[in-house]
């Protein structure tokens, strides 16, 4: 039980940031390179990186190394795991 309150945990940590959101809503349309996924974004490539770490070590994406290429994928198991969590309170809430 601890051990997926963390992975909850995580997993809504990654969400709370717009810049995470924004990639995963990026991602959502299909794997794309780490420099296509930073150059909407008006930071420096090592602060992007550090939003990418957080979303991979949460569980919402995956990436693979290319040559020099990083390409990153979304992982849609995490929606399930939100979707669960929102769904097991939703009673609660409606009452």
């Amino acid at each position: 039980m601890a051990e997926q309150s963390e992975t909850l945990d995580a997993v809504f940590q990654a969400l709370a940031d717009p810049t995470r959101r924004a990639i995963l809503s990026r991602l959502g349309q299909g794997p794309a390179s780490v420099g296509d996924l930073a150059a909407p974004f008006d930071m420096a490539l090592t602060s992007f990186m550090k939003h990418l770490k957080i979303l991979e070590r949460s569980g919402w994406i995956v990436s693979a190394k290319a040559g020099r290429v990083r390409t990153c994928s979304i992982v849609t198991d995490r929606f399930a795991d939100v979707g669960a969590w929102v769904y097991g309170h939703r009673g609660l809430w409606e009452r």
